[in-house]
C-alpha cells in the first residue's frame, strides 16, 4: 500500500495552508469549506501529501507544548541555516538550533506560527530520490 496523506486537525486550516504554500513551497491539491476547511497540500516534488483541517466535533491538540520528538513535519532543505533564518522571519520560532547528526544529517528544528513542529533537514546520504 501507497501512504496517500498524513491529517493534522489545526486551528487556522486556510491561515496554515497559505503559510505552508508561501513559506514551504506546498501547493493546495484540494480544498473545502465550511466546517472544516480542510486543504490538501502536496510538497514542492509531488511527492507526499498533508491533509489539514478544523473539525469542530474533535479538540485541537496543543502542538506548541508537544515534545517534537512524538510528532513533527520534515522538510528537506539544501540550506538549513538559511532556512531556518527565512522562517524564523515568516512566524516560525526555533526550537533545536542546527546541529550535525552522527549520521552526517544537518537538522533544524522550527515550529511554525501554530506550533506544529517542523524539522528541515539535509542528508549527507539523501533517503528520498
Amino acid at each position: 500500500m501507497k501512504v496517500e496523506h498524513f491529517a493534522l486537525q489545526v486551528p487556522e486550516p486556510v491561515a496554515m495552508a497559505e503559510w505552508y504554500v508561501e513559506h514551504l513551497g506546498c501547493s493546495v491539491a484540494r480544498s473545502s469549506g465550511e466546517p472544516a476547511h480542510a486543504r490538501f497540500l502536496l510538497d514542492s516534488a509531488g511527492a507526499v501529501m498533508l491533509e489539514i483541517y478544523r473539525n469542530p466535533s474533535a479538540p485541537v491538540p496543543d502542538y506548541a507544548r508537544a515534545n517534537p520528538l512524538l510528532m513533527h513535519l520534515a522538510f528537506v532543505s539544501t540550506q538549513p541555516a538559511a532556512d531556518r533564518e527565512r522562517l524564523v522571519k515568516a512566524g516560525a520560532t526555533v526550537v533545536e538550533d542546527l546541529m550535525t547528526s552522527p549520521a552526517g544529517d544537518q537538522l533544524v528544528m522550527l515550529r511554525d506560527p501554530w506550533g506544529v513542529p517542523l524539522q528541515l533537514v539535509r542528508r549527507k546520504e539523501p533517503m528520498l530520490r
